[in-house]
């Protein structure tokens, strides 16, 4: 029988125009030959005038709204009498899918726990990324202790009823196999790379770098959120005038302080969200790959999709408080820091800045990156299902 894959992820698929390891994974199971087709259900803050619709890449987006549109009431993704009636147009959709197909439910975050036991589904995966039970930002509060302990009960109940979980690094292997009781069934999948998107970039982007400049760039690309440590990049940024600093990505962090007075830095330049599709141009304008994170809680179960796609384009990479990270140091490739100095990151981004054009450190770090391709990952983890 030919299965269907209903993948629940964060938000609609375009969302702020990132692309997760939950993207890359429905586009994958898409052009498997046994999958009839693939459902990404979300929630949606908003009503949406139509909750069924077809992408243009052939997955099928099912939205469930959320209890009130403002993000503080968005709790009630985790809570089962705030949306279960909401999922019974669904549930009747999968009723008629269930004779002719295998239905497989992938959770890509702990949001609508009940929907698994609502069905009879052939198998039930969860695909693990973050540390969900931990605030972002590293600060603890009573709002955001309320909100994790809330989540931490949905993803308790994910966890048991899954028949395979997989993590992106092996903290949140050990994290989820202690609550599990056991590790059998718990597996480490780190992030990949399309690697030929990477590796063989377009023409980089015109018109993005000030006019005359021909110095270092140091880049960050991707969703700019709490978890990095922009006071740490404003230092650096100070002591090296003659290096830029490139921000690539959507806002998360609602305006905080922090990066606004980042950004007002003179050698600090953001683009705001840029197309997928133009993430290679901009790669291929940095030097220097960052992944500027701050220590917490949180950061040490991530495991970030760019280092392998920064390696992929033939840069370096240096990383802050990452330590899914670490097995990967290596000189003129990717150095890794567990500090908050400043002057550290500076001097490891000098060394780096030594190696940055030498053709054979760049097909070093294309070597590594190639060996995580997603399509490899994806193959493995199907194989373990």
């Amino acid at each position: 029988m030919k299965k269907v894959h209903i993948i629940v992820a964060t938000g609609k698929w375009e969302q702020d125009q990132l692309r997760y390891r939950r993207h890359r994974l429905a586009e994958f199971l898409q052009h498997q030959p046994d999958t009839e087709k693939v459902i990404w259900l979300c929630p949606t803050p908003k009503e949406e005038e139509n909750s069924y619709t077809l992408l243009a890449n052939g997955v099928n987006q099912w939205t469930v709204q959320d209890l009130l549109p403002q993000k503080v009431f968005r709790f009630g993704r985790y809570v089962d009498q705030f949306y279960e009636k909401k999922l019974q147009p669904f549930l009747l959709y999968l009723g008629q899918l269930q004779e002719q197909y295998t239905l497989q439910l992938w959770y890509t975050f702990p949001g609508f726990p009940l929907l698994a036991d609502l069905f009879d589904w052939n198998k039930v995966i969860y695909d693990c990324s973050d540390l969900w039970t931990s605030p972002m930002n590293g600060k603890p509060s009573i709002p955001s202790a309320v909100r994790q302990r809330i989540i931490a009960r949905a993803e308790g109940r994910i966890i048991q009823r899954a028949d395979v979980i997989f993590c992106t690094s092996e903290y949140l292997r050990t994290k989820i196999a202690e609550k599990q009781g056991t590790a059998e069934k718990v597996f480490t999948f780190e992030n990949g790379v399309e690697f030929d998107l990477f590796s063989n970039p377009p023409v980089h982007k015109e018109n993005v770098l000030p006019a005359g400049f021909d110095g270092t760039v140091l880049g960050f690309i991707g969703g700019i959120k709490p978890k990095l440590d922009f006071a740490l990049v404003q230092e650096a940024a100070r002591k090296k005038r003659e290096w830029l600093f490139l921000f690539v990505g959507p806002d998360g962090t609602n305006g905080h302080p922090a990066f606004k007075q980042l950004i007002n830095e003179k050698n600090v330049l953001w683009t705001g969200s840029v197309a997928p599709s133009d993430v290679p141009k901009y790669m291929d304008i940095i030097d220097i790959g960052m992944m500027p994170y701050k220590s917490s809680q949180y950061n040490k179960a991530v495991f970030p999709l760019k280092l392998f796609e920064f390696l992929a384009a033939g840069k370096s990479v240096v990383g802050l408080h990452l330590p899914s990270t670490k097995k990967y140091a290596e000189e003129s490739i990717y150095t890794y820091l567990d500090t908050d100095d400043s002057d550290q990151f500076i001097r490891a981004c000098e060394q780096l800045e030594g190696f940055k054009d030498q053709e054979d450190y760049i097909r070093k770090r294309k070597i590594l990156a190639k060996t995580k391709n997603w399509n490899e990952v994806f193959t493995e983890m199907v194989k373990l299902i």
